[in-house]
């Protein structure tokens, strides 16, 4: 799949310098944005479904979005982070179509144009309130004034900041599969642009003037999986970043992710994410912030 550069446009949703002693230890976080970490002091771990990452002094760490992973730290731990965005609707997902090394050695320009990415966005640190007193609501509102009222060229530079620091992650990246055939890179486009849709197999191979079978038969030599089992794990996906950032009933949530049928959709639901709707959406409210104090409702998504 060619990937065109000019379409790539992440934007930070929150970046900041957290200081900890031995109370970064969160469980189960998942979230539909990406992490990027450079260590300045102490040891940490992030436990991945199936291994553990030990993070060093000097490193920058990438954690993709919708990962789940726990924290574990045991002594005092400094570092910078910032949570990165992709639209899910983008034509090519950068973030989410490659596999980005987890750790890169840093050196001072990173740790430097980190630096300069605080200092332009102050007011995107996480909040360190108590969780019993957050009040979701009014810190949406004023992330959403503060983020809107930002400037053009504060914009701009920190757009290319995030470019700066995600490259060296690009270096050794890789395709997480490599689409040669053009009639599955248009059905991944259409399935991506229409993924709020029921989606029918049918309709997306009569798009591309084949018969449903030799689309199956196609999309599953090119990508390694069906195009059924590819379009609901986008639509759950897109259905958590829902489910976190705002709060319509769950019920017209699936059908926002083109569920006609809302057992099925709890099912599909359940079976990929290992909990209800509901139940991600009240550990996603309720669980601290593992870069701060608490998590906060992820509301302040669509920040700019």
């Amino acid at each position: 799949m060619e990937f065109n550069i000019d379409t790539f446009h992440p934007f930070v949703l929150n970046i900041g310098l957290a200081q900890h002693n031995a109370d970064w230890n969160w469980k189960n976080v998942s979230s539909p944005f990406a992490r990027l970490y450079y260590v300045i002091e102490g040891s940490a771990k992030i436990i991945l479904p199936d291994h553990t990452v030990s993070l060093r002094k000097g490193y920058m760490y990438f954690i993709p979005a919708f990962t789940s992973h726990s924290y574990e730290c045991t002594s005092s731990f400094t570092h910078y982070y910032a949570h990165i965005y992709e639209d899910p609707q983008a034509k090519y997902l950068f973030l989410e179509d490659w596999v980005l090394p987890e750790e890169i050695q840093g050196d001072t320009l990173e740790l430097s144009i980190f630096q300069e990415l605080y200092s332009l966005n102050p007011t995107m640190k996480l909040s360190k309130s108590d969780p019993s007193t957050y009040d979701n609501s009014s810190t949406l509102a004023s992330n959403l004034l503060k983020n809107k009222q930002r400037p053009l060229y504060n914009k701009m530079i920190s757009r290319g900041i995030i470019y700066q620091l995600l490259a060296p992650f690009f270096k050794t990246a890789h395709l997480k599969s490599t689409v040669t055939d053009d009639r599955v890179k248009r059905a991944i486009t259409y399935i991506r642009n229409h993924i709020s849709d029921e989606l029918c197999i049918d309709k997306v191979a009569e798009t591309l003037c084949v018969s449903k079978n030799y689309f199956i038969r196609i999309f599953k030599k090119e990508t390694g999986t069906t195009p059924a089992n590819f379009i609901i794990q986008r639509k759950i996906e897109k259905a958590q970043l829902l489910l976190i950032t705002n709060d319509l009933p769950v019920k017209q949530t699936s059908y926002l992710v083109g569920f006609e049928d809302f057992s099925y959709f709890n099912r599909v639901f359940k079976k990929i994410t290992g909990m209800t709707p509901n139940e991600y959406r009240r550990e996603a409210k309720s669980q601290s912030v593992a870069d701060g104090k608490y998590k906060p409702n992820e509301k302040s998504l669509n920040l700019e």
